[in-house]
């Protein structure tokens, strides 16, 4: 098919790896990259269905650019295309005709281009002919001799009269090179193309006659009866041609040198020896052999007898954690803990150490102090999204592509045998067809079997006794039983207001200012202007948002000092919104005014504390209760049994009973596009619900947690200090939390209890004067304004 003005039409393009498509033949491609498949579905909905194909001038090269391909392609018709299973398309191409690039445009979906069509030009002359008939023969003569083409080939030559034709054809046949084959591609001349395939046939129908003499020299030799014999006959005449002898023996004599420098021992030993035997026995060239190859570079790169020395001082160690880390003293001081006991202990490996708690708040580098407080290396592990037990334990070298699995790769990367290896979001590995990645976690992280860890592509045991293992995790909550019972818990907290400002100024601020080419002269940014930035522009419980909040700065004002509008910038608190926008977090003053049916709940998450709004409404209906909001089984029930509680105490409550049967009642907690659960909300349904129906309002700047009985008790919950900490972020003057979490209270910082007034409460009956003011009378029941204005209804008999 052809384009009226292909100089003018803009056309998908392919960059192809290691392959050349020539005019006029038919040849089938995999193709695997987006940008290419996308260029295929461009191409197919053309009328004319043309793709430009242009080979890579590095067939490894994953994402090429303008550079990376040649100038010189053949536009192509798509004849059919196919889907495969494993996402590879497989198209029919037929070339048209030779283009060169005019214009290329690397889009965001694929490559497209404007190109220039080369005309072909045949000369009949009696030269051509003669070269026609020449080339023809040379072809015929390589045909028969190496019997690795198709005899019909010579169907498809003998009747071309047309050089730049039978060039391509021959060209295409021929098991030239990427590099010859473009060249071949590029030259337009019809009858120079022809004349530069003769002597690549010539060549190549040389090296196929040196093939033939060597196989006819072992096979003068051979007894028929012994294969295995003419296999090592015809590989030493081989190598005798070829003086390649000399290069084999060295490479096995090195993979031996190799072997006995790792000083691998026992079963690795044997496996090591038994594959260097049959890589002696085997062709260079064969693909088993480089398989070999690979299993034998990794066995000798692992560190089999290397160690770092461990150096265990408590004074460093603490330096080490205090120059690194802001706060953090109890973490450091069960860290301190655990190094004691390592330096005291005779065993290689003892607990296995977890560090829990929201983004942000240092546990990747907690793990980097540790290893650098031990003097070992350090390797990291990320285990988000692994769904495939292969993943740990290895593939099983039947498999083309086969690699050691993630431990195993970590070691051979730390370069000792002794490393301290982070399992980065341990909670977050996931089973599914290919396996359960957590159990084959259990081998790794038990002391008494990872002594003999057999990885699967290795299929020889690798100790693991002298590696510490650290998991990291934002919540216990996905990680089975069985792999939670073999980790130690170190759970790390949220920060408040005053550690992210410590941090920043001794952390952030020197490390973002060198990043950006910056002195502290040049920026500065005082205390108030931090603290501004992390209420308005930053919600978490670590400092990753403040970070980037500080980098944002930094790139405004490295432009305007490279502009020349300033030598140096101090941010007061009052240029923020200059440089980072309008506040992302604006506090409600309404929401701390009293309301009716509103109520601050405080609420648990992997990613720190947060605060809850519940609100209720209530209005005329048949004691009906809604909820929404995205609201778990957990809550709903706790929802169910603050309004049982409601029902049975009304008269205590000052409440009509009879209220169930006048009013519906619909509870909702905003940002409904979140999924909620847990118990800890039940004190604060219960006391909006009472604010509802009892329509008093309730203050606003109280915030409460808890979960509550039938009875009215209020029972403990966890996660106390993320809780008050968020309290204290949203501005929230009194928080009121479960009597049974008194014990919690030291973990909360100082500072912190004299901003946020903290009050135990044991039972329902405490909290009503600390949220209504003047509290709870108990007295007549009040009469709702719906039922005293609702008409009484007259009874009626049906027959």
């Amino acid at each position: 098919m052809q384009v009226a003005d292909i100089s003018t039409t803009i056309f998908p393009l392919i960059p192809l790896r290691d392959v050349v498509v020539f005019p006029h033949m038919v040849t089938p491609l995999f193709v695997s990259r987006p940008k290419s498949i996308a260029a295929l579905e461009q191409a197919l909905l053309r009328d004319d269905r043309l793709v430009v194909l242009v080979a890579q001038k590095d067939g490894e090269c994953e994402e090429p650019g303008s550079d990376d391909i040649f100038d010189t392609g053949t536009l192509a018709e798509v004849m059919q295309m196919l889907k495969l299973p494993d996402g590879t398309v497989k198209v029919l191409v037929e070339g048209s005709c030779r283009v060169s690039l005019v214009e290329l445009t690397d889009d965001p979906s694929c490559f497209t281009a404007r190109v220039a069509e080369h005309p072909e030009i045949d000369i009949d002359d009696s030269e051509t002919k003669t070269l026609i008939r020449v080339a023809v023969e040379k072809f015929e003569q390589y045909v028969k001799t190496t019997k690795k083409i198709n005899p019909e080939s010579l169907l498809a030559v003998s009747g071309i009269g047309q050089p730049g034709r039978l060039a391509d054809i021959i060209a295409t046949y021929l098991g030239l090179s990427v590099d010859e084959r473009q060249k071949c591609l590029e030259v337009t001349d019809s009858k120079e193309r022809l004349e530069f395939i003769s002597q690549l046939l010539s060549r190549e129908l040389e090296f196929a006659e040196l093939e033939q003499q060597i196989h006819d020299k072992v096979r003068f030799n051979l007894e028929k009866t012994q294969r295995e014999y003419y296999l090592r006959e015809k590989m030493r005449i081989i190598q005798d041609e070829l003086d390649a002898e000399g290069e084999s023996g060295g490479e096995i004599a090195e993979y031996r040198s190799k072997i006995a420098k790792c000083k691998i021992k026992g079963a690795a030993l044997e496996k090591a020896n038994k594959e260097l035997s049959r890589l002696e026995k085997m062709m260079p060239q064969s693909a088993e052999a480089a398989v070999i190859r690979t299993y034998l570079d990794t066995l000798v790169s692992l560190p089999w007898a290397k160690r770092s020395k461990e150096i265990i001082d408590l004074d460093r160690a603490d330096k080490i954690l205090d120059e690194d880390h802001y706060g953090l003293d109890k973490v450091k001081e069960r860290i301190l803990e655990y190094l004691a006991v390592r330096k005291l202990s005779k065993q290689q490996q003892g607990t296995i150490l977890c560090l829990v708690g929201p983004p942000g708040v240092g546990k990747t580098s907690l793990a980097k102090s540790i290893a650098r407080a031990m003097n070992r290396k350090f390797a990291r592990i990320s285990l988000g999204g692994v769904n495939d037990e292969s993943e740990i334990r290895g593939h099983r070298r039947t498999y083309i592509g086969a690699m050691p699995g993630r431990i195993i790769q970590a070691i051979k990367h730390s370069g000792t045998k002794n490393p301290v290896i982070l399992l980065d979001e341990i909670e977050k590995m996931t089973r599914s067809y290919m396996g359960d990645p957590t159990a084959a976690m259990l081998e790794v992280l038990d002391p008494d079997q990872n002594e003999n860890f057999t990885d699967h592509y290795l299929d020889a045991p690798f100790s693991l006794q002298e590696i510490v293992f650290i998991g990291t995790a934002n919540a216990l909550d996905n990680v089975p039983r069985p792999l939670a019972d073999r980790l130690e818990v170190i759970r790390l907290s949220g920060y408040t207001e005053e550690e992210k400002v410590s941090i920043a100024e001794l952390h952030i601020i020197p490390k973002t200012l060198e990043k950006h080419g910056l002195s502290d002269k040049q920026l500065k940014l005082p205390a108030p202007t931090i603290r501004k930035i992390i209420q308005e522009y930053t919600r978490e419980s670590g400092v990753r948002n403040l970070e980037r909040s500080i980098a944002s700065i930094c790139r405004k004002v490295a432009t305007k000092i490279v502009g020349g509008s300033v030598t140096s910038v101090k941010v007061q608190p009052n240029m923020v919104n200059t440089y980072l926008g309008p506040a992302k977090i604006v506090r409600e003053k309404e929401s701390k005014n009293p309301q009716v049916g509103v109520v601050t709940g405080l609420a648990w998450t992997e990613t720190g504390g947060e605060t809850l709004q519940v609100e209720v409404n209530t209005m005329p209906g048949k004691g009906n209760l809604q909820l929404t909001g995205q609201l778990g089984d957990v809550m709903k029930e706790s929802a169910q049994a603050a309004f049982s509680y409601i029902r049975s105490h009304a008269q205590a409550l000052d409440i009509n009973p009879s209220f169930k049967d006048e009013l519906d009642v619909h509870i909702h907690i905003p940002e409904g596009a979140i999924p909620k659960d847990g118990p800890s909300a039940g004190i604060a349904l219960c006391t909006a619900l009472i604010s509802a129906i009892s329509k008093r309002p309730a203050l606003g700047n109280v915030a409460m947690t808890g979960e509550i009985t039938l009875r009215g008790r209020i029972l403990p919950i966890g996660g106390l200090k993320e809780k008050v900490l968020a309290a204290l972020r949203a501005g929230i003057k009194t928080v009121l939390f479960p009597q049974g979490n008194e014990k919690d209270l030291q973990e909360i910082p100082g500072y912190v209890k004299e901003k946020v007034e903290l009050v135990p409460v044991s039972s329902l009956d405490e909290v009503y004067p600390l949220v209504f003011k003047g509290g709870i009378k108990t007295g007549p029941p009040k009469r709702h304004a719906t039922s005293a204005s609702r008409p009484a209804k007259r009874g009626s008999r049906k027959r």
